[in-house]
């Protein structure tokens, strides 16, 4: 029966004790640690305690034994007063794991107060022979703080012939005394009688208390007031103020005379000491309240009200008067936090308990039913584990990035009418975890960088947003191997690369961004000049009637040779000055000028194409020869330039004709002769006509070969530049010329002998500005620093 009866304690989670009051520090309750079902040395290492209550705690938990010891005095009447049974509730916490055992502990009474008058000395006075025998005294009893049996009390009375103790029982625990008068008094024989009344208590052994009775014999009066009722019975609410009337006492006297006056007074009230809380008008007997009633302190008040005359001796009347105070909702909950485990990390599970909490209320019945809740009503919630005890639980998964501290209200409603309310709040702190990975602000950053620029310069500054704290949000860049792999490279795999960011959490939490970097063009390359149309460094004559010296060619200076008819009309192209820049944009727009000869001149050059033409009709006053120096510049900052320098020579239009034949056949030797031939000779060509039809012959044999060589020699040029590769965007219009170095990889746009083409422009994504002091967490972020 005691095992099953074990069983049923644990599985109901309560665990019943008992131990007199007044036992000695280091005495043993219980075996706890057995009790709860802990193995041997297990009470130490899983952390048995004991919660604090609201009051002091005489009992403590041995941490090596694990046994329920009394550490200080306990008083039972101190703890419970009359209150029986005396039990004290405990709680006892086990942490590893978290569980909470609730111990009931009964405090049993030992006889260790002995019964106490009010007062160790009671003055009568009775009249001689008027007072007849059977008259009969009241006399206030003895209390016992005690309980039980120990506080079961008898009354004897000193032997005495002329006066006996006569004891009724209104119910078990309360007792009137009346003293008898057995035989007439003589004041002349005996005139003051000596009595001892002596209280004894129902314990082992049995203690006792005593009060003297000093009975004074008085002459005459021999009619004592007498009241309506022996008992007057009321009830009050706890709240009555001040003043209120708790009843009116009435009594009469058959005597006339000053012996049939009398007055009314307290004689005396139960609980002792609370007598001054009432006050009787002497005349009218009415009983008013002098103070305020609380039923939690005291429900019941009796008090003894005696009416004296003015007789000689002067004789008394008693009543009494028990007054019942009735509840009233006045006193709201009270809510204790007795644990509390803080901070909780923002992954921990649901249903894990972060406080206890125990909850009461001095009212009785349904003003002292209490239900409680917590607002706000997530993430925690309440679960009651014993009567008056709660656990705040977890309901709903946490997140510190979201919410880093809750501040929540355990508020507790009674049911009275109407109710009152008692709260307390409990601050909840939230943990970090390493639950997010540095995320950057875009997933592909656009940097534009000029070219030339030094090794280490920075190129942008990349920030990653971290929102853990401490190590868990502190954050180090790298540029991911993966992506642009170990050891040195050039700077064209750089064009596009990964950026990574790794947080200090424990594991690790990384996020990536893609860089992509467009470089921006310089002006560092000067206009460079291109042989006519149609002709190389091997060709000395132009389809066009121009001649290239090959010094010139990829320099920035050249000399070019035409010919031109004499009557020519105007706006007629003599030659076409071609130059390409390696830069891009602006840096490679290049416009064409005429340097010398300045002013009004025979000739004129386009400004963007390049092409010479005549101003003006050409006359032979103009003599047989022309020089211009043409300038290239390109629109960079500053502007470089090249320098060209065209020979037009005058001749007749047959002659130039021919010249353009014959130029197309010359060797690369013979040009410079060619042209001084071609400038002095018009007289003597027009006589001697088998020499030119000669040289017409050898010019077209060599005409031949040369076309063959060049469809040999471009033939795989065209090819490489129509394949995918490195490349130059040039694209032509007629305001000018467009060029993208080739150490750039774009794409090709050639417009050859077509009259305009379409200008492409490319337009990278600028990066967005960094974000500023409001998108930024709580600490600040570092930033990565992108250096060539």
């Amino acid at each position: 029966v005691l095992v099953l009866q074990a069983a049923w304690a644990l599985a109901g989670g309560q665990v019943r004790y008992s131990v007199p009051e007044e036992a000695k520090g280091g005495t043993v309750v219980g075996r706890l640690a057995q009790d709860l079902g802990l193995e041997a040395g297990e009470a130490e290492a899983r952390r048995l305690r004991l919660v604090a209550q609201g009051r002091r705690a005489s009992v403590e938990v041995s941490g090596a034994s694990g046994a329920l010891l009394v550490s200080s005095r306990l008083d039972r009447e101190e703890l419970c007063g009359k209150s029986a049974p005396c039990a004290l509730r405990l709680e006892v916490l086990v942490e590893r794991p978290l569980r909470v055992f609730h111990v009931e502990l009964e405090v049993t009474d030992i006889n260790d107060n002995a019964p106490i008058f009010p007062a160790a000395r009671r003055n009568l006075s009775i009249a001689e022979f008027t007072t007849l025998p059977g008259s009969r005294f009241p006399l206030e009893g003895a209390s016992d703080a005690d309980i039980g049996a120990n506080a079961q009390l008898s009354y004897t009375l000193s032997p005495s012939e002329h006066f006996t103790l006569d004891v009724k029982s209104s119910d078990e625990n309360r007792k009137s005394l009346f003293l008898v008068l057995a035989k007439s008094l003589d004041r002349e024989t005996i005139p003051v009688h000596r009595l001892v009344l002596t209280a004894s208590d129902g314990g082992r052994p049995s203690l006792t208390g005593t009060m003297e009775l000093v009975i004074s014999v008085l002459d005459a009066n021999d009619n004592a007031p007498q009241f309506n009722q022996s008992v007057y019975k009321v009830q009050l609410p706890e709240s009555a103020e001040v003043g209120t009337l708790v009843a009116r006492v009435n009594a009469t006297d058959p005597d006339e005379g000053s012996n049939k006056e009398f007055s009314y007074s307290i004689l005396s009230s139960i609980p002792i000491g609370n007598k001054e809380l009432f006050t009787i008008d002497t005349k009218t007997g009415e009983i008013r309240l002098a103070g305020t009633l609380d039923f939690e302190d005291v429900r019941l008040h009796e008090l003894q009200i005696e009416a004296t005359d003015k007789g000689t001796p002067p004789l008394s009347g008693h009543c009494s008067v028990e007054l019942e105070v009735l509840d009233v909702n006045d006193n709201a909950p009270e809510v204790w936090v007795t644990s509390l485990s803080v901070p909780v990390p923002e992954d921990a599970s649901v249903g894990t308990v972060v406080a206890l909490l125990s909850v009461s209320d001095r009212d009785s019945g349904a003003n002292g039913r209490v239900r409680c809740w917590v607002w706000p009503a997530s993430p925690f919630g309440l679960e009651a584990t014993f009567a008056g005890s709660y656990s705040l639980v977890l309901r709903e998964a946490l997140d510190r990035e979201r919410v880093s501290e809750y501040e929540v209200e355990v508020r507790a409603e009674d049911g009275g009418a109407p109710s009152l309310r008692g709260r307390r709040g409990v601050r909840v702190p939230v943990s970090d975890v390493n639950d997010n990975a540095p995320a950057f602000a875009q997933a592909v950053y656009t940097v534009l960088a000029r070219e030339n620029n030094a090794a280490g310069a920075e190129l942008a500054r990349l920030w990653a947003r971290d929102p853990d704290e401490a190590g868990n949000g502190r954050v180090s860049y790298s540029v991911w191997e993966g992506g642009v792999g170990g050891g040195w490279r050039p700077a064209s795999s750089y064009v596009s690369f990964e950026v990574r960011a790794v947080d200090a959490g424990e594991p690790p939490l990384c996020g990536n961004a893609t860089v992509q970097v467009f470089v921006l063009d310089e002006n560092d390359n000067a206009p460079a000049l291109l042989p006519p149309a149609g002709s190389g460094p091997e060709a000395g004559v132009g389809v066009a009637g121009e001649a290239w010296s090959a010094a010139a060619a990829g320099s920035g200076s050249g000399t070019q040779w035409a010919w031109a008819a004499w009557g020519a009309p105007a706006g007629q192209v003599v030659a076409k000055i071609r130059a390409v820049d390696a830069d891009s944009g602006y840096n490679a727009w290049l416009r064409y000028e005429l340097w010398e000869p300045r002013g009004k001149g025979p000739f004129r050059v386009g400004l963007y194409s390049g092409e010479v033409s005549t101003a003006r009709a050409l006359e032979e006053a103009d003599g047989p020869r022309q020089r211009l120096v043409i300038v290239v510049r390109d629109h960079g900052e500053p502007a470089r330039s090249a320098t060209a320098t065209l020979s037009v020579s005058l001749v007749e239009a047959a002659e130039a004709a021919l010249a353009a034949a014959a130029g197309s056949s010359s060797s690369s030797s013979s040009r410079s002769s060619v042209g001084v031939e071609m400038g002095g000779g018009a007289a003597s060509a027009a006589t001697n006509v088998w020499l030119v039809v000669a040289i017409c012959a050898v010019s077209s044999l060599f005409l031949l070969a040369v076309v063959l060589y060049g469809a040999s020699r471009w033939a795989p040029r065209a090819a490489v530049l129509s394949g995918p590769g490195p490349t130059t965007l040039v694209c032509a219009s007629e305001v000018g010329s467009w060029s993208y170095s080739q150490r750039h990889s774009r794409s090709l746009c050639v417009a050859d002998g077509a009259g305009k083409s379409d200008l492409m422009v490319f337009s990278p994504n600028f990066p967005p500005p960094p974000p500023g002091p409001a998108a930024k967490d709580t600490q600040p972020e570092p930033s990565a620093l992108l250096d060539t």
